[in-house]
């Protein structure tokens, strides 16, 4: 029997540490929720950044909540490309040797050594979910999108258990090459 999950579409975004975010903010500034994302207890922040590169810069990036130990950059390939960034594709939280980039918020500035990645595309399942789709966390599956542009994603690793609810993270280069839209249904394969 197939097992789908819903697509959820990631615009670039980063996740700051609380002290990157004092530097950015300034000293006790504390994340403002806009709305809940559909993973428990993440939100879309009201706070936005800059993210300079050596070409150009993006201007208002949505920052996510809430704070994290490491501050993390996730850029499409394209974004990346336009600010003149080279990327890893990384697994979320797998900074090391990634790539360097400069924030700059209302209040101050910040030069990382590293930090800047393409979030790997995965998908997010609770226990019980990864059970009924007989997947175990990090795994790595296929996924198929159908449609008019469908393909076969491969290398989607599976993260699972708690503080995770099923739903397929890509970013929009991703979802622009197959046709996706947010809460399509995409089918693992095993």
């Amino acid at each position: 029997m197939a097992y789908t999950v819903p697509v959820g579409i990631s615009n670039k975004h980063l996740h700051l540490s609380k002290e990157h975010l004092e530097i950015l903010f300034g000293e006790g500034h504390e994340l403002t929720v806009k709305n809940m994302l559909s993973q428990p207890g993440q939100f879309a922040a009201e706070e936005k950044v800059d993210i300079v590169g050596p070409k150009n810069t993006l201007k208002g990036v949505r920052v996510l909540g809430p704070c994290r130990k490491q501050t993390q950059i996730e850029l499409a390939l394209t974004d990346a490309r336009q600010i003149g960034v080279a990327v890893p594709v990384r697994e979320s939280g797998k900074l090391e040797g990634s790539a360097p980039i400069k924030l700059v918020g209302p209040c101050g500035e910040l030069e990382l050594e590293e930090g800047a990645i393409a979030a790997l595309r995965h998908i997010h399942l609770s226990a019980a979910q990864a059970e009924e789709a007989g997947v175990v966390d990090k795994q790595i599956v296929s996924v198929k999108v159908g449609g008019g542009r469908g393909l076969i994603f491969n290398e989607v690793l599976i993260r699972c258990g708690e503080g995770h609810e099923r739903e397929m993270h890509v970013d929009t280069d991703e979802a622009n090459a197959a046709g996706m839209k947010n809460g399509m249904e995409v089918e693992i394969i095993k």
